[in-house]
Formats: C-alpha cells, structure tokens, sequence
C-alpha cells in the first residue's frame, strides 16, 4: 500500500511508501529502546541500591549497554541523513565503539562499566558509539530545533571529554549524566509522536544524488 499523497521535493515529486514507514518506525523504536536502556543503566549508576550486590548491578550496566548498543545500530541503519559521507562515518564511528567494547569484555574479567569508570583513556576506543550517538543528536537538532537535541549536543561530549582528563568532580558528572538519561527519554518519546513524514524528508534529494552517484560509476564510453 502507497501513500496517495504526492509531495513536492526540491528535485520533483515523490510519495511515501509503507517501506518508507516502517524504516522511520524501526529509527523511533530503536531510539527508544536505546533511550530506555541509557535511563535504566544511568539509575542503577546514581540511586542507592544497598541490597543489590555492586557485581551485579555492574552486570546488568554490562547487559543494557549491549542493548543500547545494538538499539543504536540500528537507529544508524535506518535514519535518514541527506549527506552519505556523514552517514557512513556516523556507522563507522558505531562499529569502532562495538568492536572496543567487545575487546575490552573479553580482555577483562571485570564488567564493562567499571573498566570505563576506571579505566578512563578506555573512551578513546568505546567513546567512538556516543560520538554516533551524538552524531543523531546533532542531526536531530538541525532538522528539528529540539532543545533537548541541541542541550544534548553539548552535554555528551563535554561528560564524556571531563571525564577522560579527569576533570570533572563526581557530582558534576552524576548531573550531567542524569540530565543526558533525561533529555534522551524526552526525545525518544517526543519522535514517536512525530509526524511519520517529516522524519523521511525529502526523497527527491536521496533520488537525486543516487542518480548522480550512478552517473560517476558509469564506464566513459567513446
């Protein structure tokens, strides 16, 4: 089933299709996901969990952020980012973060979350998936001019940078990381009451520049 509306790009007309749809339905859901996963491990983090083993609060950390990371793989897959070379490193930037992770769970015996406390030059590596995540964040705040995305924009790599100079005194990075757990619900919530259209944008640009793409890797014949 196609949307019978006919939009108007900067390029032509196109229409919405129901794969177009549910691609920006998987990119709300994943952020979800991911926004819930981030809230749950930043609780776990700041409230005072007195019965709870400390091991196995760090193992569930270790357990949500696995399914951060893959919630926000596939935000990544399925977002829509007009400039490629953009999107691609965004993705690059999630694989580098994945691969870190996994490497620095395998070397250590320890949770993943105490090894990143601890071990703060560890970001260099693992630090590569906020930075993707920053990457939406930014995007979002661009096309949208959401506050939250904007505040966002700002308040992860200022956390994540004190951090690794160790700047930062605990209970500022306790603030800052609360405020990033708050305002990711807020927008994760906010895009599922979006517009399904305006999360697709325009396609007669995605059109066009395949096109142009097809054009440059076509052979050159005489």
């Amino acid at each position: 089933m196609i949307d019978s509306e006919v939009y108007q790009g900067q390029f032509g007309t196109f229409i919405i299709t129901d794969r177009d749809r549910q691609g920006v339905i998987i990119y709300r859901s994943a952020l979800i996901v991911a926004a819930l996963c981030f809230a749950a491990a930043t609780m776990a983090v700041l409230l005072p969990l007195e019965a709870v083993d400390r091991m196995t609060i760090l193992n569930l950390i270790t357990g949500l952020y696995l399914i951060f990371s893959v919630a926000l793989g596939i935000a990544l897959a399925t977002i829509h980012i007009y400039l490629v070379i953009l999107h691609r490193a965004l993705q690059l930037f999630w694989v580098i973060g994945s691969v870190s992770a996994i490497v620095l769970g395998w070397q250590s015996s320890q949770p993943l979350a105490s090894i990143v406390y601890h071990q703060p030059m560890t970001l260099f590596g693992i630090g590569f998936t906020f930075a993707a995540l920053t990457g939406i964040f930014f995007k979002e705040a661009f096309c949208f001019n959401r506050f939250e995305t904007k505040l966002l924009t700002g308040i992860v790599p200022l956390l994540l940078l004190g951090h690794l100079i160790t700047v930062l005194p605990p209970t500022v990075e306790a603030l800052l990381l609360a405020t990033w757990a708050s305002l990711f619900l807020i927008f994760a919530l906010r895009k599922s009451i979006q517009l399904i259209p305006a999360d697709i944008g325009d396609k007669s640009v995605f059109e066009y520049l395949e096109i142009q793409k097809s054009k440059k890797a076509a052979p050159i014949t005489e």
